[in-house]
């Protein structure tokens, strides 16, 4: 298939375009390599993915540059897109608010409407377990309330579902919104925990634990983000004939949308979590334990059933699996591995 991955040199796009071109896909990256985090990382994931699959088409470009997004379209012609690209961080977005307006809502809508011009089989794109936001009745199921954002990210997600909703409906353009839970593997982004936390044990600084560690978190490893990605390619949504006005299902729609929750299913306390890095790592925490921050959840699990009915895929890594694998890149790119503390 001819595909187009926005954010290409992200975490979760290179990982996505690394298995699409091992699939024998036609793959097209977009990205626009800011500055949120080190751009160094970004060009290293690149180069890991043509280390194994040779060069491929890939554009320096904005979402918001829309005679670029719309020269690019015209040329490439996709037959699925899928918008990985957006300004990530719960945190972030109460310092730089303006920037997921430009990026996420302004960004997304010039993907839909390029999707529009050029009609695209699937827009698949990315959303997030953080639009649950104070919904505390778990496991989370796509059709549970989501009303409740903590967050301008969450708020910006939430959005990005309407706007691929209306333009579904208006222009019968097939859309699949996964909302992805606490993702985590090599190549990861160094503002996310698995990083931050790694960096703090190597180094014995303290960790900041908010919430007095009381937090749960449904960690997903990276391969199993990207299986599920694979695998709805070819299963566009279609319309839902048993939808019910009086009763609307807020995952599914007359329109050809469909919501998705990917998650590891099982929830695991971040003190658990910690432990396993420190056994991994050969050394203890320093823990510096905080109350809960503003924007923060206090636990996540998902539900992941529709997406199993449909796949016939769940989640497939155990955490200790998945971590000692982050682990291995952690030091191999990072540092070398540190001795045991005595």
């Amino acid at each position: 298939m001819n595909i187009l991955i926005t954010g290409a040199a992200g975490f979760i796009g290179a990982h996505t375009v690394l298995r699409l071109l091992k699939d024998g896909h036609h793959v097209t990256g977009l990205d626009n390599f800011n500055d949120y985090y080190d751009p160094q990382l970004k060009h290293d994931r690149v180069r890991w993915v043509e280390q194994q699959v040779g060069p491929f088409p890939l554009y320096r470009l904005d979402l918001s540059d829309t005679e670029a997004l719309a020269r690019l379209f015209a040329q490439t012609r996709p037959q699925v897109v899928i918008n990985l690209a957006a300004q990530a961080g719960g945190r972030y977005s109460q310092e730089n608010p303006k920037t997921y307006l430009d990026n996420n809502l302004g960004g997304f809508l010039n993907l839909l409407e390029m999707c529009r011009r050029y009609p695209v089989e699937h827009l698949i794109y990315a959303s997030s377990s953080s639009v649950y936001g104070a919904n505390q009745q778990m496991p989370y199921k796509v059709g549970d309330n989501a009303n409740h954002p903590l967050s301008l990210y969450a708020a910006s997600q939430k959005a990005n579902e309407l706007m691929a909703h209306s333009y579904s409906h208006l222009y019968d353009m097939p859309a699949t919104g996964l909302r992805f839970f606490t993702v985590y593997g090599p190549w990861g982004r160094p503002d996310m925990s698995p990083i931050l936390f790694a960096r703090a044990i190597s180094e014995g600084r303290p960790l900041k634990l908010f919430n007095y560690g009381m937090h749960q978190r449904d960690f997903t490893y990276i391969d199993d983000i990207v299986e599920a990605l694979a695998r709805l390619l070819t299963k566009p949504p279609q319309h839902d004939p048993l939808w019910n006005r009086e009763q609307p299902d807020p995952a599914s729609s007359m329109a050809p949308w469909r919501l998705f929750n990917i998650g590891g299913q099982r929830p695991v306390e971040l003190k658990d979590y910690i432990a396993t890095l420190e056994q991994l790592l050969g050394r203890k925490a320093q823990i510096e334990y905080l109350p809960l921050q503003s924007g923060d959840m206090l636990n996540a699990c998902a539900d992941i059933g529709a997406l199993e009915n449909v796949t016939g895929f769940g989640p497939q890594v155990p955490l200790a699996e998945g971590l000692g694998r982050f682990v291995d890149w952690f030091q191999s790119y990072y540092q070398p591995p540190l001795p045991p503390q005595a």
